[in-house]
């Protein structure tokens, strides 16, 4: 095992390297938004080249905001990947006008797809593979689609809290991969245990859903934050990860780091090398620099070159 130095502090503290979990953090990509991107003077100095960054497009967010920090974040070397919202799109004729400033101002070819967290449509669109039948992508050439993943359910899609119009649906952007030029993935929701996420993998794979997956991973960050925020985002059963935590008096105040899922989801893959879940997608909720140092402190190296991405 490695040892390696935890950011630019005046006495850093040696962090052992799993080699599996170097391994499994390879190619890395992480989520950022307009707004905290701003706070952050050279992405540079935190992140490797070549990482994917995603970047999230919340409602109210002006699109000259989403394209100037696709914008910047390209010129620093970056394979910039924006979320693309149905639900706030209003027709076509937006959704080409976003395609093209993404396109023209920023050199964007890939992108994430997905209904949004918006409970009435702004317009035409209500689900991601409405904008993938538009054809646009296509006829842009971007290169790179991402969906989205729900490893513990979704119950805006089936209330119902069973998994049919989740699997319907994966069902139909699988076969809108096996037809498409386009590189696909699922691009999924955090969760905090390691069982359930295999679990649900696998029944992916069992399925006929062969989409590589990239999950997601909560970075490191105040407990209450954390419940806060999956509470939010309807994290199921792996909730009781910090519930648990809560509950502890001597772990209350400390930061959750995500060692123990990454661990035990590393450890799977090393096992099971054909394990579909390819890459890790961390969610900053305890900020930027916190996540990008604890990621490339615990083994998260430069990207691979973007065509074997």
């Amino acid at each position: 095992m490695a040892l390696l130095s935890f950011g630019k502090s005046k006495d850093p503290a040696p962090v052992t390297v799993n080699p599996q979990v170097e391994a499994f953090l390879k190619d890395f990509s992480i989520e950022v938004m307009p707004r905290t991107a701003e706070k952050v003077e050279d992405f540079k100095e935190l992140l490797p080249a070549g990482t994917r960054v995603y970047i999230a497009h919340i409602e109210g967010t002006p699109i000259e905001d989403m394209v100037a920090t696709a914008k910047r974040l390209s010129a620093d070397g970056y394979k910039v990947m924006p979320h693309f919202p149905a639900r706030i799109i209003k027709d076509q004729a937006t959704l080409a006008d976003w395609i093209a400033r993404y396109q023209g101002e920023a050199g964007v070819d890939q992108a994430l797809l997905l209904a949004g967290g918006v409970a009435t449509p702004h317009g035409d669109f209500h689900s991601s593979m409405q904008l993938l039948e538009t054809g646009l992508f296509g006829k842009a050439g971007f290169k790179r689609l991402h969906v989205a993943g729900h490893p513990e359910g979704n119950r805006d899609i089936d209330p119902d809290g069973s998994d049919k119009n989740v699997m319907d649906a994966l069902r139909w952007k699988q076969t809108f991969s096996d037809t498409s030029d386009a590189e696909m993935a699922l691009a999924t929701q955090f969760a905090f245990e390691a069982a359930p996420i295999i679990a649900w993998a696998d029944a992916l794979k069992e399925a006929g859903i062969t989409l590589p997956i990239h999950i997601g991973i909560a970075g490191p960050a105040k407990l209450q934050t954390l419940i806060k925020f999956a509470i939010a985002c309807g994290v199921g059963p792996s909730l009781k990860v910090l519930q648990k935590r809560a509950k502890d008096v001597t772990k209350l105040l400390l930061p959750f780091e995500p060692t123990e899922v990454l661990t035990d989801l590393a450890a799977h893959k090393a096992a099971n090398p054909d394990f579909n879940i390819t890459h890790v997608h961390f969610f900053p909720l305890g900020g930027i620099k916190t996540n990008a140092n604890w990621a490339i402190t615990h083994g998260g190296k430069s990207a691979v070159p973007a065509t074997q991405s």
